[in-house]
């Protein structure tokens, strides 16, 4: 090789950014045919078709269909492309900062909102699938307790500031936010009753107001 000739670097980057992409269009075409065929009739190879890959670029990229299943799960969760532990997103801690319990469930009523829009069309899939699928059971039993223990953690948060009804005990205001923060409340009156994300927002911000403190807020305050 020529003094004056130097070799070229591996762009290290650029493969990187490729690999990204790519394992993004894969999780996009498995997130659409999961749920629109459902986890038991979609396969790796559909999904590899879809996102025009080689069946092998799935396994190597994400993994097996379950391993590809709860990534979609805990990325929807996290709404960002890697998975984050709960009291870490952002929107857990502007509640641990927001000192007044209404401004704590306003915050959170919007976080659920913005979630659900991307986790209940695949916690459906999941709740269905679950039942034939151990490794799915599995998942969904590990995400609902974690959901269960993160509302403890919120219920505990409230009552610290004062305002909460004095005959709620900690474990009642989490099952209460527990419940109305499911994928199945949200799909009941969002996907099947057709409300808007706004009016679900204000609604659930409204409710549990209501429902949990000793001086609730108007609708008109939001």
């Amino acid at each position: 090789m020529p003094n004056n000739v130097k070799p070229r670097r591996y762009n290290s980057t650029h493969r990187k950014d490729a690999a990204a992409a790519t394992r993004r269009r894969i999780l996009e075409s498995a997130s659409e045919l999961f749920q629109a065929e459902g986890y038991t009739a979609t396969t790796v190879a559909a999904i590899a078709e879809r996102a025009r890959v080689a069946t092998d670029t799935v396994y190597a990229a994400v993994g097996t269909k379950p391993a590809l299943f709860r990534e979609l799960i805990e990325t929807a969760l996290s709404g960002t492309d890697r998975p984050i532990e709960g009291r870490e997103r952002d929107y857990a801690i502007r509640i641990q900062a927001e000192p007044d319990a209404d401004g704590k469930l306003a915050i959170y009523a919007d976080a659920v909102t913005t979630l659900q829009t991307r986790l209940a069309p695949l916690f459906l899939v999941l709740r269905e699938a679950s039942a034939a699928h151990p490794e799915l059971g599995e998942l969904w039993r590990h995400i609902t307790e974690r959901r269960a223990r993160n509302m403890r953690e919120l219920a505990a948060d409230l009552i610290a500031t004062g305002s909460v009804r004095s005959d709620l005990t900690l474990a009642e205001v989490a099952d209460i936010i527990w419940t109305m923060n499911s994928a199945e409340y949200y799909a009941l009156l969002v996907l099947d009753r057709s409300w808007s994300p706004d009016r679900f927002s204000r609604w659930l911000h409204d409710a549990w107001t209501r429902l949990l403190l000793d001086q609730p807020h108007t609708p008109s305050s939001r």
